[in-house]
């Protein structure tokens, strides 16, 4: 199944399902971030990404894609609980993986992979994310990736954009979610 038809039916299965039985006590939605905040911020991260120019034309028009799951970890599941039903009681386990993924990409944007080309505002935008959605102090960067060769850079970096970018659009939709009226 390819990754757009999974993501669909992640994000359209809890809408075909019968809501859950309400349990025994009702939960008492879990305080979160400032979630106006975080909306704002991954709605300019996503904007940021899509605005970046290819500075190599010949790579505008490839696909690629990554089959080692070690390496880019950072994806939201459906296990991740990130449906709207479910951040309405208890968004720990998304806000888990948002974090991740937001610490993650940081990371990657640290690496040798960027060292040619710095991105000082997706950088920035991901620092403010993190501070907003961290409730504890921010862990050291991750030990560095092997380093990569210097022609796979490019390919590299236009991987791990395709995939910030995708990852933004979801964050941003369970942030846009949270920050809602109740």
């Amino acid at each position: 199944m390819d990754p757009l038809r999974r993501l669909c039916l992640c994000l359209c299965l809890p809408l075909l399902l019968p809501p859950p039985a309400a349990p025994a006590s009702v939960a008492v939605p879990i305080p979160g971030p400032n979630w106006a905040a975080c909306k704002s911020l991954s709605r300019e991260l996503s904007r940021l990404v899509a605005t970046l120019k290819e500075p190599h034309v010949v790579l505008e028009e490839t696909h690629l894609s990554e089959e080692d799951p070690k390496n880019w970890p950072p994806r939201i599941r459906c296990s991740d609980a990130c449906d709207p039903s479910t951040l309405d009681t208890n968004n720990t386990r998304c806000l888990h993986r948002i974090l991740q993924g937001l610490q993650h990409y940081r990371d990657l944007l640290s690496s040798d992979i960027f060292t040619a080309r710095r991105l000082p505002r997706l950088e920035a935008a991901l620092d403010q994310l993190l501070r907003l959605v961290q409730k504890e102090p921010a862990r050291p960067p991750r030990r560095p990736m092997a380093p990569s060769e210097t022609w796979a850079q490019p390919l590299l970096q236009r991987l791990a954009l395709q995939r910030l970018q995708s990852f933004s659009t979801i964050m941003s939709r369970v942030f846009t979610h949270s920050a809602g009226p109740r």
